[in-house]
């Protein structure tokens, strides 16, 4: 949502796609009514590949196909040692974090190139630059970001099309909550001590590389909290008394 508000302020028109209807049209109209800018909204489950496939064919058709790119939809499930994981959440990591990217690139990506310019922004991780302990299966998803931007990138080579990765550290959002299963003990103890980044910090990156000309492309860029140094290192304060 920050990163629809923050292109809104600039006057952007919008396609946002989510799975939650409810919240989908809230945040339509807070845009449309407060920015007077043109927002189609779409129920769309990036993993359902009909879906996508049917939401960007009303794009095409529209002649509505975005200039920028946003794959942003991604989540953690359980974190637990390999052999004692929970197949369920493996398949929501992977469908999501890496089948919804795909489906969703591959829909909307083709017309870009057929009209030389766009820009792919894809949402990865530092999780996928370091494997921690228990990670397992979600550092493979954001690996698999990593390496299919830089494969995105060169398949558009001879293209003024751009694509990047923009790969943040702790971030304040409900992903804690949805990778321990509503655990709020688990979710307090994970930002104790420093400040994470804000998902307004996370939309202000993206603003910068997509407006920054047309020749220029940021390929990959590592978006930490000064208190976190990677994935590992994070200066926490320790509580006063």
């Amino acid at each position: 949502m920050s990163c629809a508000r923050r292109f809104a302020a600039d006057g952007a028109n919008l396609v946002l796609w989510a799975r939650r209807l409810e919240r989908l049209h809230k945040l339509a109209s807070e845009l449309r009514w407060g920015h007077g800018i043109t927002v189609r909204a779409n129920q769309v489950d990036v993993r359902d590949r009909a879906a996508v496939n049917a939401a960007a064919a009303e794009l095409v058709a529209a002649e509505a196909v975005p200039d920028i790119l946003l794959n942003n939809a991604g989540l953690a499930a359980g974190l637990s040692k390999l052999h004692e994981g929970d197949p369920d959440d493996w398949d929501r990591m992977i469908d999501t974090n890496v089948k919804g990217l795909l489906n969703v690139s591959r829909a909307i990506l083709p017309h870009m190139v057929q009209r030389n310019s766009g820009h792919v922004v894809n949402i990865g991780s530092t999780a996928g630059h370091q494997v921690y302990p228990m990670g397992n299966v979600y550092n493979a998803s954001k690996f698999a970001v990593k390496a299919l931007t830089e494969g995105m990138n060169l398949d558009v080579a001879g293209t003024n099309v751009r694509v990047s990765a923009v790969d943040p550290g702790h971030v304040h959002t409900e992903f804690a909550a949805v990778r321990f299963h509503g655990d709020e003990e688990r979710v307090k103890t994970l930002y104790q001590g420093f400040r994470p980044l804000s998902p307004d910090d996370v939309a202000e990156v993206i603003a910068f590389i997509v407006n920054l000309p047309e020749h220029v492309n940021v390929l990959d860029l590592v978006l930490l909290p000064t208190a976190q140094r990677n994935v590992y290192v994070i200066h926490r304060e320790q509580p006063e008394g």
